[in-house]
């Protein structure tokens, strides 16, 4: 299993840099530098929401995940001028975040147990292909109330993955970053974010298929269950 990682948050050079990343941050980035009251608050009323997502799914506790955020908002307040641009802002502030939810999980003295993916994640065949079809549940996803019993089954089993694979489907799959904008983050390689994304996901879909297959399975002749269609 993958050692929790720390990445570290080198000052940027001029060099390489994005402009068009950065623009929709150029003001708030602005305002930091010049310490102007309200920056802080901005700060806050932007990023807030998503950094406590971010930590909370990291260290899997929202006091530990508000203190991380804590920490690292004052951490980039602080450390303002080491940011040259040559990543997207948001970028560099979610590797701070999860620096700091990091150092969390390593003081909290009673560690969660860690899944062990090896042992969950379905078979492949020698050409990569799922060994057994997944079962057709589209036909049960029209149901409002279907859909927030699955949106409650999948919170739960993101809460399941170790850390680093939180963190990855986190950033991948609910703040819409690139793989390579992950990388940037995390400073992990190109193919390594893409294995924890694909590996996270198929963690995440094996979860949803073991609550919907009994739902399936009761479906009448000619719902459509059974045809081989696969989860997306």
């Amino acid at each position: 299993m993958d050692q929790h990682l720390e990445v570290t948050v080198e000052p940027e050079s001029d060099a390489g840099t994005m402009p068009g990343r950065v623009d929709r941050d150029r003001a708030l980035v602005q305002a930091l530098r010049r310490r102007e009251p309200a920056a802080a608050d901005d700060l806050v009323a932007v990023y807030g929401d998503r950094a406590c997502r971010l930590a909370t799914r990291i260290t899997g506790n929202v006091q530990d995940a508000e203190e991380a955020v804590q920490d690292a908002f004052l951490s980039v307040i602080r450390r303002i001028e080491t940011f040259r641009g040559e990543s997207a802002f948001g970028s560099w502030l979610y590797r701070i975040v999860a620096n700091a939810a990091y150092q969390k999980l390593r003081r909290r003295a009673a560690r969660r147990r860690e899944l062990p993916l090896d042992d969950v994640l379905p078979a492949f065949d020698d050409r990569g292909r799922h060994v057994d079809a997944g079962p057709d549940w589209s036909t049960s996803l029209d149901d409002p109330a279907r859909q927030a019993e699955l949106r409650a089954v999948l919170s739960a089993a993101i809460e399941e993955l170790p850390p680093d694979y939180r963190t990855v489907v986190v950033l991948r799959d609910v703040e819409g970053l690139s793989h390579r904008e992950i990388v940037d983050v995390l400073g992990l390689t190109l193919c390594n974010v893409k294995t924890r994304v694909h590996r996270a996901r198929l963690f995440l879909r094996q979860r949803l298929e073991q609550y919907v297959a009994p739902a399936t399975a009761a479906l009448p002749v000619g719902s459509g269950a059974g045809r081989g269609h696969r989860a997306p």
